[in-house]
């Protein structure tokens, strides 16, 4: 389960981010996630919900996830597509000759905080 060393690195920037910020919490993380990283919703979840209190800063942090769907692109024809993780045949000349231009994302997308004056 690789989810808990994403969960545990995220936790750390989040938290660096927090006390960088002067927080007095931190209130909801959002991260892009991309169909191709395989990282498993209820694990990613799991992981993030018996980490998260273990630090006063994240305590009760929620966690969004917006995921994001795989595309590419056909190197004959140029054709920019959307595809599952399985299947990326080019719909325009039905080539195979692709480049993965997203769904391999795994970032922070946002990081809001409170502070003492909130």
């Amino acid at each position: 389960m690789h989810e808990v060393g994403i969960v545990n690195g995220i936790l750390d920037t989040v938290i660096r981010a927090a006390r960088g910020a002067g927080a007095s919490r931190a209130v909801l993380v959002t991260l892009r996630i991309g169909d191709m990283t395989e990282v498993v919703r209820e694990a990613l979840d799991f992981a993030w919900e018996t980490f998260r209190d273990e630090d006063m800063l994240t305590r009760g942090c929620e966690l969004a996830v917006e995921e994001v769907h795989p595309q590419s692109e056909c190197l004959d024809c140029r054709e920019v597509f959307e595809h599952d993780r399985f299947h990326c045949r080019c719909p325009q000349c039905g080539g195979t000759n692709v480049r993965l231009l997203h769904g391999r994302e795994l970032d922070i997308a946002s990081i809001e905080i409170e502070t003492p004056d909130n």
